[in-house]
C-alpha cells in the first residue's frame, strides 16, 4: 500500500490557490466587472509563477536534478503535473471570459470584433489608426537580410503570412508596442472596445501595401525573469541594473499561441523562438488576459463593487489629529484596508516637519511611484533630521522602482542602505526618535505589510504604533543589526529572522505541547499567506498529536495536510479569497487557556512560515503586550477571519479546498465596524456581540 506524503507539493498548491482567486469570477455575488478583474489577477499571478517557480524547477531539471522536495516524486513528474493544470487553468480563464463578455454586452459594455463596428465607428477607427498605431507600428518581414526578431518578456506578436506578387509567399511579423493601449475604446455612450490586435489585422494593408494575408495569428512570451544573486559583486547597484537588462532577454518559459494559427505559421514562429527548456501551449481565445485590468476604469461604477471609504482611527482624531500624543498615551492598531493607511503615512510626514523629531529610521521593500513616504523621508531629510533607509532592492519585480527611488533618497541627503548580504530585507518597521521633556523617546511603528499607499487600499495588513521604552530600545538595536551587522542581546518583544524567530515560534509551538501533555487547554491561532516549511510543519503534526487544537487561515501555499487520523486531525486549515487580498500574519497561543483568552500570547509579523522568510530574509516577529490590542487581534479579528464562511474554503486531507459559503463575511465586517479598538464591546462566550448579530443578520 502506498504511504500517503506527509506534505502536499508547494508549486501545485500554487496552482490551487490561483484556481480559487479564478473561482471569484464565477461568483454571481461579486459586480460584473470586479470577477473580469479576478480573470486579469489569475492571469497575472499565472505569469508570474512561470517566469520565476517554473522557470527555476526547468533549469534545475535542464542541470540534472531530477528529485523535488516531495517524497516519491520526480522533476519530470512535476513539471508535467503544473503544465497540465496550468492549461486547464487557462482554458477555464478563457470560457469564463467568454461568458462575462456576454453578460457585460446585457450590461451596455462591450468587446467587439470588426465586422461588428457602424460605419461612423469604422469611420473613426481608421483616423485612431493612422495617428494613434501606424506610427509606432513597425512591419518586420522575416527572410535571410531580416532575422527574426527578439520578443522581449511578456512580449505580444502577430504572425503574418503574406502572398505578393506572382503568389509568392513571404513570412512577417507586427510586435506589439507595449505603449498603445490593448483594448481601443470606440466612440459613444455605450462601453465598446476592440483589441489593439484585431484592429491591426483590420488595416494590415496599410503595413503590407500590394500583399494579400494568407494566414495569422497572435502569440506571446514569457521569459525566465529570476535574477541570480552573487554576493561578490563589487557593486550591488551596479550588478542590479545590468541584471535587469538581461531579464528581459531570459531564456523562452512559455509560448502561448493562438489556437486558429495554421500549423505552417505555428512552426514558423516555434523553429525561430529558440525553444530548449520552455513550454508551448495553444489557447483557444485572448491571449495575455493580464491585461483586462485595463477595462477597470471605464466610468461605470454600478459594474464595480460599491464605493468604500476607509476610516482614519478615531483615537488620532480625540487628540487633534496629534498622532504622537495618541501613540505616547496607549499603543494603537490599526487594521489596513478598513482603517486608513494615511496614518502611516502621516506619522512620517509629521515626523518630517516636528522640529522636536531628530531622527528616522525606516525599512522599505516596495511602495508606489510618486510614493508620498519617500516624500516625507525626502523631506525630513532636508529638515535637517537624520534619516537612515534600509532598502530592499532585490523586491522581485520592484527592483528597477527600487533603484530609481533609491538614489532620489540619497540626493536627499538620506543615509541609504541595501541591508544585509545573501538575505532580503522584507521586515516592516519605521522608527522616529523625538527630543521630549523626559528625553530622548522612541516611537515605532511595526507592520505586517508594506509602505504601499495603493495597495494597502486592498491587502490586508495590521500597523502597529507603539511608544513603549522597551519596544523602541529593542528597535534600535535592529536596525543596529541591518546597518552594522551587530546581532542584539537579550530581545523580549521584537524577534527576527534569520536569527531568533524561528526558536521563538518553536519555542511557542512546544509550550502549546507541553501544556496538552498536562491535560491544560492547549490552542493555536495562526494567519498566514504561506506554510511551506518542513520543520514548522512537522512540529505542528506533533502538536495535533499531542491534543492541541489548531486553526490555519492561509491564504495561498499550505504544504500541510489537515485532518490525517494519527497525523494531524486537530488541525483545521482554511482560506479566505475576496474583495480584499488576505496579507497579515497573526500568530496567537492559548498559553494554558483556550482561545481567545486575555492570557494568550498574540504576535503579529512580515514573515510567512516559509524556509526563505525564517532562515534568508530579515523578518519581525513582535509581541503584542498591550491588553486592549491584544483583545482586538483575538476577539474581533482572527475570531471574525475563523468565523467567516462566505469567502472562505476548506481544505481537505486530499488537497481540495471546498468553499464554505454561504454566511458570515468577515470582509463586511470588518467594513461595517472599523476601529472597533478600545470600544469596550461586550463578548458572549469569546466572541463580540457584533459578530454574532452579523451573523445572525444572515
Amino acid at each position: 500500500m502506498k504511504k500517503t506524503p506527509l506534505y502536499f507539493d508547494r508549486e501545485l498548491s500554487w496552482l490551487a490557490f490561483n484556481e480559487r482567486v479564478l473561482a471569484q469570477a464565477y461568483n454571481e455575488d461579486v459586480p460584473l466587472l470586479e470577477r473580469l478583474n479576478f480573470i486579469a489577477i489569475s492571469a497575472k499571478n499565472l505569469d508570474e509563477f512561470y517566469m520565476v517557480r517554473v522557470a527555476g524547477l526547468k533549469n534545475q531539471l535542464d542541470a540534472g536534478m531530477e528529485a523535488t522536495d516531495t517524497e516519491e516524486q520526480r522533476l519530470d513528474d512535476l513539471l508535467h503535473a503544473i503544465y497540465e493544470r496550468s492549461l486547464r487553468l487557462i482554458q477555464n480563464q478563457q470560457v469564463q471570459l467568454k461568458k462575462l463578455i456576454k453578460e457585460l454586452a446585457k450590461q451596455n459594455f462591450s468587446i467587439v470584433k470588426p465586422k461588428e463596428l457602424s460605419k461612423s465607428e469604422e469611420k473613426w477607427l481608421k483616423n485612431y489608426f493612422d495617428h494613434n498605431l501606424l506610427p509606432v507600428l513597425t512591419p518586420l518581414s522575416v527572410d535571410p537580410a531580416h532575422p527574426f526578431p527578439f520578443i522581449p518578456n511578456m512580449g505580444l506578436a502577430i504572425a503574418l503570412e503574406l502572398l505578393g506578387k506572382h503568389d509568392k509567399e513571404r513570412k512577417a511579423l507586427i510586435p506589439l508596442p507595449t505603449q498603445i493601449p490593448r483594448f481601443i475604446q470606440l466612440p459613444g455612450k455605450d462601453q465598446r472596445y476592440i483589441l489593439a490586435e484585431d484592429v491591426i489585422i483590420f488595416y494590415i494593408h496599410e503595413l503590407f501595401p500590394g500583399f494579400r494575408i494568407q494566414s495569422s495569428g497572435c502569440f506571446r512570451v514569457l521569459r525566465d525573469s529570476e535574477i541570480e544573486f552573487h554576493e561578490e559583486s563589487e557593486d550591488f547597484v551596479r550588478y542590479f541594473e545590468v541584471a535587469l537588462k538581461k531579464r528581459k532577454r531570459g531564456t523562452v518559459i512559455l509560448l502561448t499561441i493562438e489556437d486558429t494559427m495554421p500549423h505552417p505559421l505555428r512552426k514558423f514562429v516555434k523553429d525561430n523562438m529558440n525553444i530548449e527548456i520552455g513550454d508551448i501551449m495553444s489557447v483557444e481565445g485572448i491571449l495575455g488576459l493580464d491585461s483586462l485590468e485595463q477595462l477597470l476604469p471605464s466610468g461605470r461604477p454600478d459594474l464595480r463593487y460599491p464605493s468604500y471609504n476607509e476610516r482614519y482611527p478615531e483615537r488620532i482624531r480625540e487628540f487633534g489629529g496629534n498622532i504622537f500624543a495618541a501613540i505616547a498615551k496607549k499603543d494603537l492598531l490599526v487594521h489596513h484596508p478598513y482603517e486608513s493607511f494615511e496614518v502611516v503615512v502621516e506619522f512620517l510626514k509629521r515626523a518630517a516637519k516636528d522640529p522636536h523629531v531628530v531622527s528616522i529610521k525606516q525599512t522599505l521593500y516596495r511602495t508606489s511611484n510618486h510614493s508620498s513616504i519617500i516624500a516625507a523621508l525626502v523631506e525630513a531629510a532636508e529638515n535637517g533630521k537624520s534619516v537612515t533607509v534600509v532598502v530592499e532592492i532585490k523586491a522581485r519585480f520592484d527592483e528597477q522602482a527600487n533603484l530609481q527611488w533609491a538614489q532620489d533618497l540619497e540626493r536627499a541627503g538620506v543615509m541609504v542602505l541595501y541591508g544585509i548580504l545573501g538575505y532580503k530585507t522584507h521586515g516592516k518597521v519605521s522608527l522616529v526618535t523625538r527630543r521630549e521633556e523626559k528625553g530622548l523617546q522612541i516611537y515605532t511603528h511595526l507592520g505586517t505589510g508594506n509602505y504601499h499607499p495603493i495597495t494597502a487600499r486592498i491587502y490586508d495588513d495590521l500597523s502597529l504604533f507603539t511608544a513603549d521604552p522597551e519596544m523602541g530600545e529593542e528597535t534600535s538595536k535592529i536596525f543596529n543589526y541591518l546597518t552594522g551587522y551587530a546581532h542584539p542581546k537579550k530581545l523580549t518583544k521584537l524577534f527576527y529572522s534569520p536569527i531568533t524567530l524561528r526558536d521563538k515560534l518553536e519555542e511557542l509551538i512546544k509550550d502549546e505541547i507541553r501544556a496538552a501533555k498536562k491535560g491544560k487547554p492547549a490552542f493555536i491561532w495562526a494567519k498566514l499567506n504561506a506554510l511551506v516549511d518542513k520543520r514548522m510543519i512537522a512540529l505542528l503534526y506533533e502538536a495535533s498529536n499531542a491534543g492541541v487544537s489548531i486553526d490555519l487561515v492561509i491564504r495561498g501555499i499550505c504544504c500541510l495536510r489537515p485532518g490525517v487520523k494519527g497525523l494531524s486531525e486537530n488541525i483545521r486549515v482554511k482560506s479566505l479569497i475576496g474583495r480584499f487580498l488576505e496579507h497579515s500574519r497573526i500568530a496567537c497561543f492559548g498559553n494554558g487557556h483556550p482561545l481567545p483568552s486575555p492570557h494568550a500570547k498574540v504576535y503579529i509579523s512580515s514573515a510567512d512560515w516559509m524556509t526563505r522568510n525564517l532562515d534568508w530574509r530579515f523578518e519581525t516577529f513582535v509581541s503584542i503586550e498591550n491588553q486592549t490590542v491584544k483583545e482586538q487581534i483575538l476577539t474581533q479579528i482572527m475570531v471574525a477571519y475563523l468565523k467567516d464562511h462566505a469567502q472562505s474554503w476548506d481544505l481537505d486531507e486530499e488537497g481540495i479546498f471546498h468553499p464554505a459559503g454561504p454566511g458570515f463575511s468577515a470582509h463586511e465586517y470588518f467594513m461595517k465596524h472599523p476601529s472597533l479598538s478600545g470600544r469596550g464591546l461586550g463578548n458572549h462566550g469569546g466572541v463580540p456581540q457584533l459578530i454574532l448579530d452579523e451573523e445572525a443578520s444572515l
